[in-house]
């Protein structure tokens, strides 16, 4: 079995300052990782995070995103990589779809949502590689930049098939494996902690709170056995920390790579012999112990 890739993902944790999220980045440079993860949401804009963090390392190829195709035009996501590229360091792209919460923030939609992200890889691909998009050509192509397209639907799924690579977030083995047999090239992206302390585990499984309600995802956790989990998570009006307050303890053992380090290279291994060719550890952050012992017992 082909090693599985490791990546880290920058964790954008709404506690921390963004130089939290640049120490990671910097950490990852220096362990090795290849690449590194700057997504888009709540916190940074990614290409000018991308810039910052190649200013700050010496190797760690950027992925970008994914950025939302229902915010950002190919055109933009194009000339974003270029302009991180200018640097002399491979760049990459990732696309998703995002959520109705952060379309609505930008005043945009996700009406056929999954058309125009089937739509944006193509163009996205074709611009880079120095072709014309609505009459429009990057002065500088980028040919080896990679197009990665995150999906969990099914219509998200079929638009990743063109894609250099696809990207998952938070599943458990079994999802990973029903997914990782659509694509050749499938990465996944998963809370890791080494050796976390009670109080870190309960601060991992709040980030879950908003993916419980979550079409696809509510499935996926009731087929892992959290059925009553979901049940509070989808009551009308519950307010997220009765949601947090539903997740069992083990629900992290099923989402998440926790444990001693042994205990974390097997689950690795599970997800490996499910398919997946990459994993991009989302690491606490390097304030706390079980963050540096993380990104550095993980390094490659």
């Amino acid at each position: 079995m082909t090693p599985v890739r490791r990546s880290v993902v920058l964790g954008e944790w709404l506690d921390r300052p963004i130089s939290a999220d640049l120490e990671v980045a910097v950490a990852a440079d220096r362990l090795g990782y290849d690449q590194v993860w700057i997504g888009e949401m709540a916190k940074l804009d990614a290409p000018a995070m991308a810039a910052t963090v190649v200013a700050a390392t010496g190797r760690i190829q950027p992925c970008l995103g994914p950025l939302a195709v229902t915010v950002r035009s190919p055109v933009q996501i194009a000339l974003a990589a270029s302009t991180v590229a200018a640097s002399g360091r491979r760049v990459h792209v990732a696309l998703g779809t995002s959520s109705d919460v952060v379309v609505r923030w930008h005043g945009r939609t996700r009406a056929g949502a999954a058309a125009q992200l089937a739509r944006s890889a193509q163009e996205v691909r074709m611009l880079l590689d120095g072709e014309r998009v609505e009459g429009f050509r990057l002065r500088r192509p980028l040919p080896d930049a990679t197009v990665t397209v995150a999906a969990f639907g099914e219509r998200a799924v079929a638009a990743a098939a063109h894609a250099d690579r696809m990207v998952l977030n938070m599943v458990t083995v079994d999802a990973a494996q029903r997914l990782a047999a659509r694509h050749p090239d499938t990465a996944v992206w998963l809370a890791a902690a080494v050796d976390p302390t009670p109080e870190e585990r309960a601060w991992m499984a709040r980030g879950y709170v908003g993916y419980l309600g979550a079409p696809g995802y509510a499935e996926m956790f009731e087929a892992a056995g959290f059925g009553d989990a979901v049940a509070v998570a989808r009551l009308g009006g519950a307010h997220p920390r009765d949601v947090a307050a539903a997740i069992p303890d083990d629900l992290l053992d099923a989402v998440a790579l926790v444990g001693d380090q042994a205990h974390v290279e097997a689950r690795i291994a599970e997800y490996a012999g499910a398919g997946i060719t990459e994993i991009g550890f989302v690491v606490p952050p390097l304030d706390t112990e079980c963050g540096r012992r993380t990104i550095e017992l993980l390094a490659p």
